[in-house]
């Protein structure tokens, strides 16, 4: 079988993880300021604050923005649900703007529209790993005097006009195993903001900074040593990772570019694409989907409802039509690209794909 994802995880992790164990200092502690450092270095902000998820990630910047009760973010409708659940979990509403059609990311000429008196801030999410629109979005904020928080769980090293996602604004990254690299399960916030990156430490440790000194009200969502280290070993590798992806998209999009029936994935020109997923549009996608499984090839629809669709945001009200989504729902499938793959892999997919469409 040739799964949709597999994290990749070797010696140096497992030699990592257990120098932490030896050591006795298991939970938050000096990896934690490593990896922090690190990963703020990589993406060129000065300052990064690692938690337990990418979902915390999200939840801690609206938060160290002081973004709440009244306010409203605007954001992708198209993105796993954690994006819009963050805010909510501050007390603030979402705001769903519709995405453009070949990326998938956020439109910002849809986002111009939903901007408000209540509006606060943009959640813009690099889907797929492709950043979005980052230039227009920050002219629109700055216009509009708007927080910008980045949704970078799937873009690890994404770049737009040679700038790195989740340096833009506030970023929030996800490190869950099947991302561009993993901590086991972990997030991060990147800023170059002082005070965003001490709130953000605060609000993740129980709202101190000083062991039992508590200024705010704060979690406990903490990254352990443990996945700091894991994250150190991965970081080390995500370039190769990613180059590994890139080759293998270039791969199935030469491959599958004939095919009628597919649009294949598209990078925009000026822009870096990590390819967390390698995302097409399929004429009978479902029964693409049953083809490719009988054939031992494992694919994925992200995401087959727009959260403005879910039972949950319909019970609270939301009614929006946002058309492009909708329909992007109805088509996408993403095929393997993952660094584990092998030539022959890449090859196979393009083959199955290819018999499916001249039998259908």
């Amino acid at each position: 079988m040739i799964p949709i994802a597999r994290p990749l995880l070797g010696k140096e992790e497992i030699d990592a993880v257990t120098e932490v164990l030896s050591s006795g200092m298991i939970a938050q502690g000096p990896k934690v300021e490593e990896f922090e450092l690190a990963f703020s270095e990589y993406t060129g902000c000065e300052y990064a604050a690692a938690v337990n998820s990418g979902t915390a990630a999200l939840h801690i910047a609206l938060l160290a923005h002081d973004i709440g009760k009244e306010d409203e973010v605007i954001t992708s409708p198209f993105t796993f649900i954690a994006t819009a659940n963050s805010i909510l979990y501050t007390g603030a509403k979402p705001v769903f703007a519709d995405i453009e059609p070949d990326t998938y990311n956020i439109d910002p000429e849809k986002i111009k529209e939903k901007i408000n008196p209540k509006t606060k801030a943009i959640m813009p999410v690099h889907l797929y790993g492709q950043s979005a629109d980052m230039k227009a979005i920050m002219e629109i904020a700055e216009d509009h005097k708007l927080v910008v928080i980045e949704d970078a769980c799937q873009a690890h090293g994404a770049e737009c006009l040679g700038k790195k996602a989740g340096s833009f604004g506030t970023g929030a990254f996800s490190f869950y195993p099947t991302k561009n690299m993993t901590t086991s399960e972990g997030g991060i916030i990147t800023t170059s903001d002082r005070e965003i990156a001490e709130k953000s430490k605060m609000i993740r440790a129980h709202g101190s900074r000083v062991r039992y000194l508590h200024e705010m009200l704060g979690f406990n969502l903490r990254m352990t040593d443990i996945a700091a280290a894991i994250g150190l070993a991965q970081l080390e590798k995500l370039d190769g990772f990613n180059a590994s992806r890139q080759k293998n998209a270039a791969m199935l999009s030469e491959g599958l570019k004939s095919i009628s029936g597919i649009v294949p994935a598209t990078t925009r020109e000026g822009y870096t694409h990590v390819f967390h997923q390698y995302t097409i549009r399929a004429q009978n996608r479902d029964k693409l989907a049953d083809f490719l499984k009988e054939k031992g090839i494992g694919t994925g629809v992200h995401y087959p409802i727009p959260i403005h669709k879910q039972p949950y945001y319909m019970e609270l009200g939301y009614k929006d039509s946002l058309p492009v989504s909708e329909k992007a729902a109805e088509e996408v499938l993403s095929l393997p690209v993952h660094p584990a793959l092998s030539r022959d892999d890449v090859l196979k997919v393009i083959k199955e794909v290819k018999e499916f469409y001249a039998s259908a």
